[in-house]
């Protein structure tokens, strides 16, 4: 017999999954209480990690509906929706994206938004990549440091690589000047 669930989330305590359940019964969905899931987690948590979202997978079986009102409630980006709907489709659940006209992303015709949806989300994540590393050489040129600060100061730099030099271990400076043996490392290693 199939069953039709629904999965609401939201990202903090002070919204409310009410919209979302609005518009699953303004799409036609009669769903009762118990089969609605619904969870306050980040959206930038995979769906996988998502306790409630992984109780429902473990309850769904072969022939259920699952219907999302929107295509991030099924994971944090378009590589783990993709997931997400595989592995759907191997346990053969439909699901069901109100924001996509309802569409069966199970479906070939979903399972085709879901590759150009996939293919348009990869080339945004490459333009990123290349505006930052852009972003990155043109503050280098500029004679900007990029990463975090130094912990120590030059003066302090120096100071360790004298004290190395006379034999205190890479421990006791670590300790001395509340830093990480790695730092200290770094120290002794560089040659400014």
């Amino acid at each position: 017999m199939s069953r039709t669930f629904a999965y609401v989330r939201v990202s903090t305590i002070q919204q409310t999954i009410e919209n979302q359940v609005q518009e699953l019964e303004t799409a036609g969905f009669i769903i009762p209480k118990r089969r609605i899931v619904s969870e306050t987690i980040s959206g930038s948590v995979p769906a996988q990690q998502r306790p409630m979202f992984a109780r429902l997978v473990d309850r769904l079986e072969e022939g259920n509906v699952l219907v999302v009102t929107k295509m991030d409630r099924l994971g944090r980006d378009a590589m783990d929706v993709a997931q997400t709907v595989r592995l759907l489709t191997g346990m053969q659940v439909r699901v069901h994206c109100l924001a996509l006209g309802g569409s069966d992303l199970t479906s070939p015709a979903g399972q085709f938004t879901m590759t150009i949806l996939n293919a348009v989300a990869q080339f945004e994540r490459e333009l990123l990549i290349e505006r930052t590393h852009a972003g990155m050489a043109r503050a280098r040129s500029q004679g900007k440091t990029i990463g975090r600060p130094s912990s120590l100061s030059e003066t302090q730099k120096q100071s360790i690589r004298a004290e190395l030099e006379a034999g205190v271990t890479v421990s006791d400076l670590a300790r001395r000047y509340g830093c990480s043996r790695m730092t200290v490392a770094r120290c002794r290693d560089s040659t400014t």
